[in-house]
């Protein structure tokens, strides 16, 4: 079975990602695992990534294409896989069919995660974060024993720049323009279940494993 996900930042994409790797046995495919893995090997990717990065750009479809042909001709995705930051657009959603049909393999579901832009900027504007040891924490889900000071080290926590509301807003408008018309691409071929990512993540796990039938 391969799945995609899609939704906006901060819709909890990641997570499921983790859960359903973990409830169907089937590795977690993420772009960004992708980057980080073929810089440390200083594989050809990985230098052309590293010096696209340098310079402040970002990573072509074609570089990202070709880590994704790479990836699911591993064995390890013969069983399926959790597709988690890709594809982005409708060119790389088309690039992934030609590659699935030469490797024999259909798409199993494209799961939306459906959150609104108010409460993603309620979400994600309420995380603080660590600078020292990187936990997140949220103002009113998950907050600390001590206002703004890291129960772990006692460090003062910050809001990260990409959490500022503004760029919350941002990131949003990016996503409706790139991103959310792979949902009509796929929802074209009724493939797309929808599902609340507001909620609990056990929750939307159970849900998601229901409509799925796994």
């Amino acid at each position: 079975m391969i799945l995609i996900l899609l939704g906006p930042p901060g819709a909890g994409k990641g997570t499921q990602a983790k859960l359903l790797s973990s409830a169907l046995a089937v590795p977690h495919v993420s772009t960004g695992d992708m980057f980080r893995d073929h810089k440390a090997r200083g594989t050809e990717l990985g230098l052309q990534i590293q010096a696209i990065m340098d310079r402040g750009g970002l990573v072509t479809d074609e570089i990202t294409n070709g880590l994704v042909d790479d990836r699911l001709g591993r064995p390890d995705v013969a069983a399926g896989c959790i597709l988690d930051g890709y594809p982005r657009t409708v060119g790389q959603a088309e690039h992934l069919d030609r590659l699935l049909a030469r490797l024999g393999r259909p798409i199993g579901r494209v799961l939306s995660y459906e959150v609104s832009e108010e409460a993603l900027v309620e979400r994600i504007g309420g995380r603080r974060s660590c600078p020292t040891c990187g936990a997140v924490y949220h103002v009113v889900q998950n907050p600390p024993r001590r206002i703004g000071i890291c129960d772990r080290d006692g460090a003062s926590l910050v809001l990260r720049e990409d959490d500022r509301p503004e760029n919350v807003r941002r990131r949003m408008a990016e996503y409706v323009i790139k991103t959310a018309p792979l949902k009509a691409f796929y929802g074209a071929r009724g493939q797309v279940l929808e599902l609340d990512g507001l909620d609990a993540p056990d929750r939307i796990l159970a849900e998601t494993r229901r409509r799925l039938g796994a």
